[in-house]
């Protein structure tokens, strides 16, 4: 599919939400747990390459649309070109920027198309703004507001909680591992509210997504990032028989040293 555009043309604010929702889960997935893959598709020896998320939660590295203007604006174009002239960081930060701006220009081309007028461009904004950025889960810097956030709060209540510098720490039990808990006899319910709220503002290292406690989390031993248990394909089961937990990226890093 050239040019990442396809035929869906999502026609309400909702349906371009989801459209972005899943261009930018697809995206943040080839900037961190598909990191090796994405990086050995950007050659620099091959012709001028784009990074183009897919409404099905996917990401493709592609040449852009022959056409002229394409379907959908395009990405920014020869992102492969810069590959070995730079630290690796830098690089995956400055796709990550350009793939930020291109979301923002696909929803609201969709928006232009479709005629929402200024009540539905800002909804829109609104709802997409509520998510931390690509360049935000790529640089670390979501998950650093997340704890300054949690630190404030910590801060400003009335009791205090375990933490270091409003970074959730789960206790010795968990090792590693986010389960979600079994229901509680309503005297234990204080507890289980105060374990939420101490995980509320983590973000999930692949996706970007705020803690739930209804969700299987695993947190690497390598980076201590959090990780939705789907978006590292790992189960509550494996997880059990894993003694030190290593996140692709993490992996991916020490294979190539």
């Amino acid at each position: 599919m050239e040019g990442g555009s396809g035929h869906y043309n999502p026609r309400t604010v909702e349906e371009v939400f989801k459209d972005f929702r899943g261009r930018r889960a697809g995206m943040i997935k080839a900037l961190t747990t598909d990191v090796e893959k994405f990086y050995q598709q950007c050659d620099p020896e091959k012709e001028n390459l784009c990074l183009y998320g897919l409404p099905n939660e996917s990401w493709e590295v592609n040449l852009p649309a022959e056409e002229v203007p394409p379907e959908l604006p395009e990405p920014a174009l020869g992102i492969n070109f810069a590959r070995d002239g730079m630290q690796e960081k830098d690089w995956l930060s400055l796709v990550a920027v350009h793939s930020d701006a291109w979301l923002l220009a696909v929803a609201f081309y969709f928006g232009a198309r479709f005629g929402f007028d200024k009540n539905d461009r800002k909804k829109l904004f609104n709802m997409m703004n509520d998510l931390p950025t690509i360049f935000e889960v790529v640089t670390g810097a979501a998950k650093k507001q997340a704890r300054e956030k949690s630190s404030n709060t910590n801060n400003s209540g009335s009791k205090s909680k375990s933490s270091v510098k409003g970074q959730p720490r789960p206790s010795e039990s968990q090792t590693k591992v986010l389960k979600a808990a079994p229901p509680r006899d309503e005297e234990e319910s204080g507890d289980e509210e105060e374990e939420e709220d101490e995980h509320g503002d983590t973000l999930c290292g692949a996706c970007g997504e705020n803690y739930a406690s209804d969700e299987f989390w695993i947190c690497c031993d390598v980076c201590e990032k959090w990780f939705h248990g789907k978006c590292v394909k790992i189960t509550p089961a494996r997880a059990e028989h894993i003694k030190q937990y290593k996140c692709p990226n993490c992996s991916n890093k020490r294979a190539r040293a």
